[in-house]
């Protein structure tokens, strides 16, 4: 009896142990199954992300339209200097080129020679950061280098056209020479800017033109704003006052003044010619300061902003 009873226990202490074990298996073979797709999700998000790094750190270079081909490109001046004398790039190695009117294309370093880089077009690539609204800024001449830093904020900010003009209290006033040297040199510094800021599209820079034909220029525009420090009509409550749709409104032209501001018969004129006077609020901003917020306003309300 005491036998059979030995038989028993032993018998039951077998099942037991079998039944733990394939519980154990099965347990062992579920977690090691979740642990491989866990590692395979993590791989997934690894490359995912490493690609991601490689598109958003990718060198931008700006390329003129007229050295562009179906199939190659060449990178020539200070750009291609730094490409491989800076950057270090060589064959087979991967950039972002621009054309400044909205094309943008992945190539490959094909040969570096003393003429310039030798490029492969891989493929065009589908890149749009451009505002829906076009955005003119009409901006008198201010003083010392506050123009070039300044075309330099606004494009990042995504205007569509950099209107400079001659105020009647603008201080600086440069000859013809000097103009087309600023103008050459802003167009430069807009494109380096665009490098930074992802921008495909060239802003239009314009010539130095009087107060008079600045107006006459943006009579197009779907609407007009002149900021000005003695409106009594805030930007909100412009926009009540909007006839049409927002939503409608494509293109806009902000006038900002030089340091000193308007004249009471420029703001005059510009009124006459459609333009709707705001402020920017109860403080009295600085002239380079007052077109960084005006462009953001503009931006926000009616473009791609916030």
């Amino acid at each position: 009896m005491r036998h059979k009873k030995t038989l028993l226990l032993m018998f039951f202490f077998r099942l037991y142990d079998q039944i733990f074990l394939v519980k154990f298996k099965s347990t062992l073979k579920m977690h090691y199954q979740i642990r491989s797709i866990w590692y395979m999700n993590l791989i997934i998000i690894m490359i995912t992300l490493i690609t991601i790094k490689n598109i958003i750190y990718m060198r931008r270079f700006y390329i003129d339209p007229k050295s562009l081909d179906d199939k190659e490109a060449m990178v020539t001046g200070q750009d291609a200097k730094h490409l491989k004398d800076v950057l270090r790039l060589g064959p087979g190695d991967k950039v972002c080129l621009f054309d400044g009117t909205g094309h943008e294309y992945l190539a490959e370093i094909l040969e570096i020679s003393p003429d310039g880089v030798r490029l492969d077009l891989i493929n065009h690539i589908s890149h749009e950061s451009e505002s829906p609204v076009r955005i003119t800024l009409a901006q008198a001449f201010l003083k010392d280098k506050k123009m070039d830093t300044l075309v330099r904020q606004v494009s990042e900010l995504g205007i569509s056209r950099w209107l400079p003009y001659q105020a009647a209290r603008s201080v600086a006033r440069p000859d013809h020479d000097r103009l087309k040297a600023r103008k050459d040199r802003w167009i430069k510094i807009v494109r380096e800017s665009l490098k930074q800021c992802g921008r495909s599209r060239l802003p239009e820079i314009c010539d130095t033109v009087s107060f008079h034909d600045a107006i006459s220029s943006v009579s197009e525009c779907d609407l007009k704003i002149l900021f000005w420090e003695k409106s009594g009509t805030p930007v909100n409550e412009l926009l009540s006052n909007v006839t049409q749709d927002i939503s409608n409104i494509r293109s806009i032209c902000i006038f900002l003044g030089p340091e000193g501001g308007f004249e009471d018969h420029e703001v005059m004129v510009a009124e006459q010619n459609g333009f709707s006077t705001v402020s920017l609020g109860p403080r009295i901003l600085k002239a380079d300061t007052a077109s960084l917020a005006a462009c953001v306003l503009a931006q926000h309300i009616f473009g791609d902003m916030g």
